[in-house]
C-alpha cells in the first residue's frame, strides 16, 4: 500500500503529461516522427510543457528554445539560466536573442520576432514547435477578438495544431501548469509584463475575466474556449467549401463573377478573401473585403477597389482581376 502511494502521480502532473501525450499522438505521421522543439520562457506554462514533453518523449528528441526579447534588464542572464535548467532536465536547449521592432506596438512586434526565431530554431524541417498556450489564453484570445469585432475566424481562437505550431495545453487551466511545476519542484519565473496594465491582455486577464466570472457565476473561461471550438468547426467547413468554389471559378489570375455572385454571402466573401490574400494583397480589412464583394456582385464593369499592396480590383467582361493602381495627375 505504501509503495502504491509513492507511485501515485500528482494530478496536475498527470494532466499535463496526458495533454502532451494526446497532442503528440494526434500529429500527422511525418511530424510525429520528427524531433520536437519546445518554446520555453521559464514561466509556469512553458516550463510545465517542457517537463511534460521530456516525460513522455525520448529526451534525445526534445529540443528547447529560449527567446530573449531583450526588453527587460537582465533578460540575457535570465534566458541563459532557463536554458541551463532545461539542459539539466534533459533537453537540448539554446537561447535566441531577437530584436523587437516594427509596426503594431511592442506586443505584436515581440510576437513576430519570437515566432520567426522559433521557426529558425527547428531541429528538422518537420519538427513541431510546442507552445504553452492554455485554456485561459484561449479565453483571452476569444474575448479580445469579440471586443474588436474581428469576426468568426478570430473568435475561433488558436488551433491545437497549426503547422508547425502545436498547443497541447489549450484544454488545460493556467492553475494546473503552476501546480505541476510546484509538484516537480521547478522554480518558475514570473514575467513582470504579465502584470503590467499597459498591455491589453493583462487587463483582460486581471480585470475583465475575473469580473465576468463574478457576474456570470463562474465558468466563463471554459465557456469561451468551448465557443472557440464550436466556431472553429464552422470556420473549417466554410473554408473547405470556399476552397472548392475558388478552384472552380479561377481562370488564371482572374475569377469568374457569375458563379461567385450566386454563392451565399459568407461563402462568397471567404472566396474573395482567400483569393486576394493569395494574390499579393498585403492586408485586408472588413471594409475593403465588403467593397470587393459589392464590386463582384453589382459592378459596374471597369469599376475599381483600391487594395493594400498598390493593387486595384477590377471587374470586366464577367471577370475579376487585380492590376497595379493607376495614378492620375490632376
Amino acid at each position: 500500500m505504501a509503495e502504491r502511494a509513492q507511485r501515485r502521480v500528482d494530478p496536475a502532473v498527470a494532466e499535463v503529461r496526458r495533454a502532451v501525450r494526446t497532442a503528440l499522438a494526434s500529429l500527422p505521421a511525418a511530424y510525429r516522427a520528427a524531433p520536437l522543439l519546445v518554446a520555453c520562457s521559464g514561466g509556469a506554462d512553458s516550463l510545465a510543457l517542457a517537463a511534460a514533453t521530456l516525460a513522455v518523449r525520448d529526451k534525445r528528441d526534445v529540443h528547447a528554445a529560449v527567446v530573449d526579447h531583450g526588453l527587460q534588464e537582465g533578460s540575457a542572464e535570465l534566458a541563459a539560466a532557463t536554458a541551463d535548467r532545461l539542459i539539466d532536465m534533459g533537453a537540448v536547449a539554446s537561447v535566441h536573442r531577437v530584436r523587437v521592432d516594427g509596426p503594431g506596438g511592442m506586443e505584436a512586434a515581440a510576437r513576430r520576432a519570437r515566432y520567426l526565431a522559433l521557426r529558425a530554431a527547428r531541429p528538422h524541417p518537420d519538427a513541431p514547435v510546442l507552445l504553452g498556450h492554455t485554456l485561459d489564453d484561449q479565453a483571452e484570445t476569444v474575448l479580445l477578438g469579440l471586443g474588436r469585432g474581428s469576426g468568426p475566424r478570430s473568435l475561433a481562437g488558436m488551433r491545437e495544431w497549426d503547422p508547425p505550431w502545436l498547443r497541447p495545453f489549450l484544454g488545460v487551466r493556467r492553475s494546473v501548469t503552476a501546480a505541476a511545476c510546484a509538484a516537480w519542484g521547478l522554480p518558475v519565473w514570473d514575467d513582470p509584463h504579465n502584470i503590467d496594465p499597459r498591455f491589453t491582455r493583462v487587463r483582460l486577464r486581471h480585470e475583465v475575466l475575473p469580473l465576468l466570472e463574478e457576474v456570470l457565476s463562474g465558468g466563463v473561461a471554459a465557456a469561451l474556449a468551448r465557443t472557440a471550438a464550436q466556431l472553429r468547426e464552422d470556420v473549417d467547413t466554410l473554408d473547405a467549401l470556399a476552397a472548392a468554389l475558388l478552384a472552380e471559378i479561377r481562370e488564371g489570375d482572374a475569377l469568374r463573377v457569375e458563379p461567385l455572385t450566386a454563392a451565399a454571402p459568407a461563402l462568397r466573401r471567404r472566396v474573395l478573401r482567400s483569393w486576394l490574400l493569395g494574390s499579393s494583397v498585403t492586408t485586408l480589412t472588413d471594409t475593403q473585403l465588403r467593397a470587393a464583394d459589392l464590386l463582384a456582385g453589382q459592378g459596374p464593369d471597369r469599376g475599381g477597389v483600391a487594395l493594400p499592396g498598390g493593387l486595384e480590383l477590377v471587374r470586366e467582361r464577367g471577370r475579376l482581376f487585380l492590376r497595379p493602381v493607376r495614378w492620375h495627375s490632376g
